[in-house]
């Protein structure tokens, strides 16, 4: 299965924008973007002007590197979106955010999206007491999200959960530490995600 395998503080640096790809590193001060933060390659520090086209897809970017996603894969999902009820944009997000390996990164057994990605396609987790292995399974609203009993003394699910309080907790769920578990209480609406995304842009790309 393709996978990105690049040094990932580069695609922050890309961005312009924190990405949290790597964890606990993104809040120190090794942090790619807080050392560098212009571009990665010889012309990053130059200036850089982008078209209406090159504003889209950068965003685009952004957003599918921040949940760790291929190019087939969020388009697929982009596509599903725009066939729901709703503002496309808003109905993206809010299925990415509904994706497995991102309810277990925001629950805090995990440091990044693509560590929680690797969690789950190792069947650590349960799903109403079902053992699921796809990150991008769409979760619903009372799902119940456990760590199995054999899984509990993984390294890095422990030491994640030691530094969950570094991290906030979206309200969407609940997390029970001592039971290694948390509940989906309802589902993420559009003011749950904070970090700076202009979801219309990537709307108006896929529309060319």
């Amino acid at each position: 299965m393709a996978r990105y395998t690049d040094a990932a503080c580069r695609l922050c640096r890309r961005e312009g924008v924190k990405l949290f790809l790597k964890g606990d590193r993104c809040f120190s001060a090794k942090c790619g973007i807080e050392k560098r933060a212009y571009p990665p390659g010889q012309h990053g520090q130059g200036r850089t002007r982008f078209s209406d086209y090159g504003v889209q897809l950068r965003e685009k970017q952004k957003v599918k590197r921040m949940y760790g996603l291929l190019e087939k894969q969020f388009a697929q999902t982009m596509k599903r979106a725009s066939r729901m009820k709703g503002r496309a944009g808003e109905n993206l997000l809010l299925l990415l955010e509904r994706r497995l390996d991102n309810v277990v990164f925001r629950m805090g057994f995990a440091t990044s999206r693509a560590e929680a990605r690797q969690l789950v396609r190792h069947g650590h987790f349960l799903i109403d007491g079902r053992r699921t292995t796809i990150p991008s399974f769409q979760v619903k609203e009372g799902s119940k999200i456990a760590v199995r009993e054999k899984s509990r003394k993984v390294a890095r699910i422990a030491g994640a959960l030691e530094t969950l309080e570094g991290r906030s907790v979206p309200q969407w769920v609940e997390i029970d530490t001592e039971n290694f578990e948390g509940t989906v209480k309802s589902m993420p609406v559009r003011e749950d995600i904070t970090m700076p995304i202009q979801e219309q842009l990537i709307v108006e790309l896929y529309s060319r």
